[in-house]
């Protein structure tokens, strides 16, 4: 996975450094493999307030990765490389020969179309 080095516009910006998305294959995710992220915004079951400076910001989905790999030695095909906004890692979109879609960490070397 490549970095990029930020141009230090700002004090803050000075020795920022962050991953490149050149890598990615697929601007939209796998439909089938999303969940809803629930967050409850610093408020209780009743509604109140309990936790303060909680709330707001722009809703995710979860991506649903398959960490304990029960399909484990099926053969499959890698369709795409995915952005994950949940971890540092990227995510890559494997093709079951069942038909079935699944996720798995992308943490090594991994071509398109590789089986």
């Amino acid at each position: 996975m490549a970095v990029r080095k930020i141009k230090p516009v700002t004090p803050g910006q000075r020795h920022k450094i962050i991953s490149a998305f050149d890598n990615i294959t697929s601007a939209v995710p796998e439909k089938s493999l999303l969940r809803p992220l629930k967050k409850s915004g610093g408020r209780n079951g009743n509604g109140k307030r309990t936790m303060r400076y909680i709330g707001g910001g722009h809703k995710k989905m979860y991506r649903v990765i398959d960490f304990l790999r029960e399909k484990d030695g099926m053969p499959a095909t890698v369709k795409t490389v995915e952005y994950d906004p949940n971890r540092s890692s990227r995510s890559r979109l494997l093709f079951m020969q069942t038909g079935r879609r699944d996720t798995l960490s992308h943490l090594t070397v991994c071509r398109l179309g590789k089986k």
